[in-house]
């Protein structure tokens, strides 16, 4: 069954100055990608636990801190960066936004990332595994689910980053993971250009979504049918249709301020979604336009493609 809650907004994985020690926390729902994430992390120079007890945190960023201004291995230079994933199994979890505010005190430059999926999305993952929910007992699957997001909502509503993992594929979360956790320099905005298809739901931790339906579809146009926004060919069809411009113009003009302000709120990260019927054409070409237009001294953006190949 689907989870109609609104999102919380995604923010930031906010840089730590150079000097400071980083932990970035993630949990969220089981099958909702912590593992990819881990990966990721690990693939970016972070030491990544999973599920240490959490009575055990205050120890392990200790020998963290000390390990970085110690004996690190020849090549492996800077503070220490320390992922940290648990799940609702892991011994003491309900002291988890305890241990948040304790290593914050600490002086460590803490983020807290939840990862969240609709219920269809979560039972079709772990269908697909042929593996029972962790919290799912001798009842039915969507009862371990719904036990596991009432013991996370607290956890939820404080979240730095709340990322909705329902559309995408392994590699579609580790393309939109990576920027948050590879390092930026303060002041920097990264801007995730996410196309998707709105038969398949609209993307629940976008901030922007703009809806591409307004422009023809190519799926009506027979040479063009089989081809993808990614295309040269399909992108200058959708790029030249009447309105396309403007709509490009206008939503440059708009992220002015909008990333202005942001760099002033120490804002990080944002999602712009734009949608057409499939998430093939008219979305694709215009994200990949729009990630062009947007990009500058301030403003790294990146492309996910959330349901590109679903057809």
């Amino acid at each position: 069954m689907t989870d109609d809650r609104p999102s919380r907004p995604s923010e930031t994985i906010e840089p730590a100055a150079a000097d400071d020690p980083q932990v970035v926390v993630v949990t969220g729902m089981s099958g909702a990608g912590r593992s990819t994430v881990a990966n990721v992390m690990e693939d970016h120079g972070w030491y990544v636990i999973d599920n240490l007890p959490i009575s055990l945190l205050d120890s392990l960023l200790d020998l963290s801190e000390r390990f970085a201004a110690t004996d690190r291995p020849e090549g492996l230079t800077g503070p220490a960066r320390v992922g940290i994933v648990v799940d609702v199994r892991a011994q003491g979890f309900d002291m988890l936004a305890d241990a948040l505010r304790r290593m914050r005190e600490a002086g460590w430059h803490t983020s807290f990332v939840y990862l969240d999926a609709t219920d269809e999305a979560l039972v079709r993952r772990f269908e697909s595994v042929r593996r029972p929910h962790p919290l799912q007992g001798h009842g039915r699957m969507l009862d371990g689910i719904q036990r596991e997001r009432r013991m996370l909502a607290e956890l939820r509503s404080i979240a730095d980053v709340t990322v909705d993992t329902s559309g995408l594929n392994v590699h579609q979360l580790s393309r939109k993971i990576a920027p948050l956790v590879a390092g930026a320099p303060r002041h920097t905005v990264r801007l995730a250009v996410m196309s998707f298809g709105f038969k398949y739901g609209v993307p629940l931790d976008a901030d922007y979504v703009f809806d591409m339906r307004f422009l023809p579809n190519p799926y009506w146009v027979p040479e063009l049918r089989g081809h993808t926004g990614q295309e040269e060919t399909v992108a200058e069809w959708v790029l030249r249709q009447d309105g396309s411009a403007e709509f490009l113009d206008a939503v440059q003009a708009l992220f002015v301020p909008v990333t202005a302000g942001y760099v002033r709120e120490n804002r990080h990260y944002v999602t712009l979604a734009v949608g057409c019927t499939g998430g093939k054409h008219r979305s694709v070409a215009t994200a990949e336009a729009l990630a062009e237009r947007l990009a500058g001294d301030e403003v790294s953006t990146f492309v996910v493609h959330r349901d590109l190949g679903r057809e």
